[in-house]
């Protein structure tokens, strides 16, 4: 295990490449403010340096929320989005800390869909970002590195990307919602009867209460 002061670089911080890419951002950018303990501790349960985008983002953030809060990036968490990286990753895709992953989740949006950087347990493709739709419940690769991933948050095309799941006055009704929601759907997104998001009834349930939801129906779909 690497000391916080063998990963914290001051030479080449990879906040400065970070910060480039926000001034860069298309899309609504919410920096949300760290606590240096929670900060100094995330990253040394991820025991990666500061000078990758993933590092700087653990230290330098307590996350980021884009368009609005839509899409979650996860830093060392804060009181908008009050989940840590590694701390929310602890008991999912690993059982304790230095434990290798078999994926790792690293951004979330608000209708249940969850990113995470594939370290063999989800896919074919390592190192790559692989996102587990609601409409699908698989996980499917996008073909982005982590550093890729940012760079498309903060500057692509989310609406295209979401264009199937964005209902009349979204933009109002994820203001009531804080990082640690998302709204489930009724009838589900992944039936038949769901396809059609206007015509579901949504409600705001716990992000902790969906991810466990979501991978006992993705065991069941899949007759495992």
């Amino acid at each position: 295990m690497k000391t916080l002061k063998e990963l914290i670089n001051l030479d080449e911080p990879g906040w400065e490449l970070v910060s480039e890419w926000i001034s860069e951002a298309e899309n609504d950018v919410e920096i949300l403010p760290r606590a240096s303990a929670r900060a100094e501790r995330e990253l040394l349960n991820a025991q990666v340096t500061t000078r990758s985008p993933m590092g700087a983002v653990i230290y330098e953030t307590g996350g980021i929320l884009i368009d609005h809060g839509w899409l979650r990036i996860l830093g060392s968490g804060s009181e908008k989005l009050d989940r840590g990286l590694t701390s929310w990753n602890k008991g999912k895709t690993f059982e304790n800390y230095g434990d290798q992953p078999s994926h790792f989740l690293i951004a979330d949006d608000i209708i249940g869909g969850y990113f995470a950087l594939n370290a063999g347990g989800i896919g074919t493709e390592i190192g790559k970002v692989y996102y587990l739709a609601q409409d699908t419940l698989a996980w499917e690769c996008l073909d982005n590195s982590y550093s890729e991933f940012l760079y498309w948050a903060f500057t692509g095309d989310i609406h295209k990307f979401y264009k199937l799941f964005r209902w009349e006055n979204w933009q109002n009704d994820i203001k009531t919602a804080n990082g640690n929601q998302v709204f489930s759907f009724i009838p589900f997104l992944w039936t038949e009867e769901g396809k059609d998001i206007a015509k579901t009834t949504r409600a705001l349930v716990p992000i902790e209460e969906n991810y466990h939801l979501t991978l006992d129906f993705q065991k069941q779909l899949n007759g495992k």
